[in-house]
């Protein structure tokens, strides 16, 4: 068996890779990313708020910076000038806690039981074997007197053929109604992820 070095994943173009390095200069990011999601939607027929845009792009990246995944992506369709959704690849390894990563692991490690059991099928993909959790989530940490929020997700955990470790690709949302949409997105673009060792 072989140690993943890297990943490759394919994503529509309005799925925005965030700069998550420690050494990127998301500021600096954040004003170019604005200008040309501004532009694309301009051209669309949408006037953005290009400020209102900038922080949520450097927000976004923050954000996932904190949990520093291997891939970060913020979905912005035209005319949104806040992110839909966040989809982040990571990729684990065993090691002395978990010395052999199976299907069976990903989905109890990754499952929450917030709101019932969550979805749970495994499936195939180019990659090899995989376990897709269809879930949500009650975000915490906000401030009193404010109403929750519910998270949607669906991961997808991943045992590339020919490795003992294992990729995961997280795509979360917040906003209502999407839950289609996402899903169909999702399970395209797990579709394209690649490694090599």
């Amino acid at each position: 068996m072989s140690d993943i070095r890297t990943c490759g994943i394919a994503v529509p173009a309005d799925w925005v890779p965030l700069p998550i390095e420690p050494s990127d200069d998301v500021k600096g990011w954040a004003k170019g990313a604005a200008a040309e999601l501004r532009d694309r939607s301009k051209a669309a027929g949408y006037e953005l708020n290009e400020r209102t845009l900038r922080r949520d792009l450097r927000a976004r990246a923050e954000d996932s910076r904190g949990r520093e995944p291997f891939y970060a992506f913020a979905f912005y369709p035209d005319g949104f000038d806040t992110a839909l959704a966040t989809l982040e690849v990571d990729l684990i390894r065993p090691d002395e806690t978990v010395p052999r990563i199976t299907l069976d692991w990903l989905a109890e490690t990754f499952r929450a039981d917030d709101f019932g059991a969550p979805d749970t099928t495994r499936t195939e993909l180019p990659l090899g074997p995989a376990v897709r959790i269809r879930q949500n989530f009650a975000v915490k940490d906000l401030p009193a007197r404010r109403p929750g929020i519910l998270l949607e997700t669906l991961t997808y955990g991943i045992l590339p053929t020919g490795s003992e470790g294992a990729v995961m690709l997280l795509v979360s949302w917040t906003v209502p109604g999407l839950a289609e949409e996402m899903e169909e997105a999702t399970d395209s673009i797990a579709q394209t992820l690649t490694v090599e060792f």
